[in-house]
């Protein structure tokens, strides 16, 4: 009687990966002063970036303008911090204005955060940092975001605009206008985030990614942050990232240098070609949070 081979194990399934692409070509005049920040290629930006995330097999959820609303965009990001464990990854792209509004938490030397404007109100950096913080452990997080954060970092204003050109960047006055009318709104965002956050209140988030490999002072938050993150920003914080007619210009080179799938390098080289493309006025930052040694050796958009 012949023996019967055991059965080969099957494999179990392989890392899950979704992703979310914002793109706002406006944003609604109710929620910002009577500024709606006319923009022209924030939409394509979603879109190619989508089709990046779709030939990976990825999951793909896109908002484009009057979709990317602060409910849409925070519940997106919880629902994927959910389902997502170890070795998942969520990729998550922003195409629109940067803003600020005036710090109450005492996280932010300058006494400014950092925002995205999303079509009916600002999310500020505290709330995005503290939903990235919400992924396990071992999660990936890949963050491209063509904006403008200026004064997070380098405190210096963006040089004035080249005529003709459409900076990412919500006007200062825009800022305190929209600031005034909303207050107590976005204060009380602040203040709660803060309050959940628990001892990690006093960090400023930009400061947390783009300075933690200098800075000794928050060693211990690296340690307390669970999953690998890379974020990749589409200017210096003394500079403004610039909207195009068929792309913005640091989208533009993210999509030539992948070419198609064809760029098989680490996400350090990656952003060193896409760096390189650019012009002097506008160039990318690459900012690391938690363990993410081994995600950076990845080829970009590894599943």
């Amino acid at each position: 009687m012949a023996t019967k081979k055991p059965a080969t194990p099957k494999a179990g399934p392989g890392p899950r990966a979704l992703s979310l692409h914002i793109g706002l070509n406006a944003v609604s005049g109710s929620a910002y002063g009577g500024w709606t920040g006319p923009l022209a290629a924030c939409e394509f930006d979603a879109n190619d970036m989508a089709a990046i995330a779709a030939s990976k097999g990825m999951k793909s959820t896109v908002m484009l303008t009057k979709k990317g609303t602060r409910a849409n965009v925070l519940g997106a990001m919880r629902s994927a911090a959910k389902a997502l464990v170890a070795g998942d990854l969520f990729f998550m792209t922003y195409s629109g204005h940067g803003g600020q509004v005036p710090d109450v938490n005492g996280d932010e030397p300058d006494k400014q955060d950092e925002t995205w404007c999303l079509y009916d109100g600002q999310l500020i950096d505290d709330e995005l940092y503290f939903e990235l913080a919400r992924f396990a452990a071992g999660v990936r997080v890949l963050v491209l975001s063509d904006s403008c954060h200026s004064g997070s970092v380098t405190r210096e204003r963006p040089p004035p605009p080249v005529p003709g050109q459409r900076p990412k960047l919500m006007p200062a006055a825009v800022a305190m206008r929209v600031y005034a009318e909303h207050k107590a709104f976005y204060d009380k965002l602040q203040l709660d985030v803060a309050q959940a956050a628990g001892s990690d209140k006093t960090v400023d988030p930009d400061t947390a990614l783009a300075q933690v490999a200098a800075s000794p002072r928050l060693t211990a938050i690296v340690k307390n942050f669970k999953p690998s993150v890379v974020l990749i920003s589409g200017c210096q914080d003394n500079q403004t990232s610039m909207d195009g007619d068929h792309n913005g210009a640091f989208t533009e080179q993210v999509l030539a240098t992948w070419n198609h799938g064809a760029f098989t390098g680490s996400y350090g080289v990656f952003h060193a070609r896409v760096k390189g493309a650019m012009p002097p006025t506008q160039t990318p930052n690459l900012f690391t949070l938690g363990k993410t040694g081994a995600f950076l050796a990845q080829t970009p958009f590894t599943v």
